[in-house]
């Protein structure tokens, strides 16, 4: 077994330390927050007998070690319980929402790599000339603004001032059936042959996507600008420049390779945080994922769906920065040869 696979088990061991401390925290504070659970699933009007009831199947009377013992015990088995808004499986309900947001993070996660890398690269190859001061003025504004208000501003702007774009209504026009097959609407359609449902669906996705991807595409394209200005004072840029290499050969193959590899391990977390900043933005946009269903389960106390949706972001972080550090690995060198000995 090679260091590399050593690593990834010690990281998925310390990964389930953290998953167990993480449920009993939020499983604990779900209990702490005033309220009865009971009540407020079945409604100020039934009669108390039957409330008592619905406490006694769901253990609220027990003491809290026995609740957690109970519901971890289910999550174990991929059980998490019901919900208490939607009347049913935790695990149907992340079944229905759950590829909404993925979708969402796909579309405002990845596409907009490229564009952080081509912005670092052009403030770096214009320091301190104007293509560069437009860059890092806008990043100033972009990263400061949250991306909720980008969503209330795109939905003003081109969901009434200029309704040109589709704002609220879910991720597709009423129009169009496609059927599921893996749950990310755009590919649906296209698998479908349905050209015109795909692209009906992308627009649907662009001002949601777009709210959510501006601010970490301006700071990676600021870490990316950054770090290439400082490795292209290293006295091997130097030594490749007095050879007569070119620019841009030497940005290209020599500066920005070692360059973004900082800006990786960035990347990875911020894929992972847009799933939280995806709160607000999807109920802006009712949009019908993940996040608006756990805004739902926080306004109405539902344990269960609060809990399934915490550990969920949680394996998502730690999944991504497993899959960070092995990105990282294969991008430097330096890291392989010290895994390696």
């Amino acid at each position: 077994m090679s260091k590399l696979h050593v690593t990834i088990l010690k990281r998925l061991g310390w990964a389930l330390v953290v998953l167990f401390g993480l449920s009993v925290i939020i499983f604990s504070l779900m209990r702490i927050i005033p309220g009865d659970p009971a009540r407020l699933a079945l409604g100020p009007t039934v009669p108390e007998e039957i409330v008592e009831q619905y406490r006694e199947r769901m253990h609220y009377n027990d003491p809290l070690p026995m609740q957690y013992y109970y519901w971890i015990s289910g999550v174990v088995k991929g059980d998490l319980g019901a919900s208490t808004v939607t009347h049913r499986s935790v695990t149907r309900d992340f079944a229905e929402f759950l590829p909404a947001t993925l979708e969402l993070v796909i579309w405002a996660g990845i596409p907009p790599i490229f564009f952080a890398l081509l912005l670092g690269v052009l403030g770096a190859m214009y320091n301190n000339r104007w293509p560069d001061y437009i860059i890092r003025f806008s990043s100033y504004i972009i990263i400061a603004t949250p991306a909720f208000v980008w969503a209330v501003l795109f939905l003003l702007i081109f969901g009434y001032w200029f309704p040109i774009l589709p704002s609220i209504g879910g991720r597709i026009s009423m129009g169009y059936s496609v059927p599921p097959v893996t749950g990310l609407m755009v590919l649906d359609a296209l698998i479908d042959g349905q050209p015109a449902a795909a692209w009906d669906a992308f627009l649907h996705l662009l001002l949601p996507s777009l709210a959510l991807a501006l601010g970490h595409t301006m700071q990676e394209a600021r870490l990316t600008r950054s770090y290439m200005l400082e490795n292209a004072g290293k006295d091997y840029i130097t030594m490749i420049t007095s050879q007569g290499v070119p620019r841009e050969v030497i940005n290209r193959q020599f500066l920005l390779k070692p360059s973004v590899i900082p800006t990786v391990s960035i990347m990875g977390l911020d894929i992972a945080a847009i799933f939280g900043n995806a709160f607000l933005v999807e109920t802006i946009f009712n949009w019908p994922g993940i996040s608006r269903y756990a805004m739902n389960a926080i306004l109405g106390k539902d344990i269960n769906a609060v809990c399934g949706v915490v550990l969920l972001l949680g394996v998502i972080f730690i999944l991504t920065n497993l899959l960070v550090d092995i990105v990282v690995i294969m991008l430097d060198p330096r890291m392989r040869q010290s895994r390696s000995k």
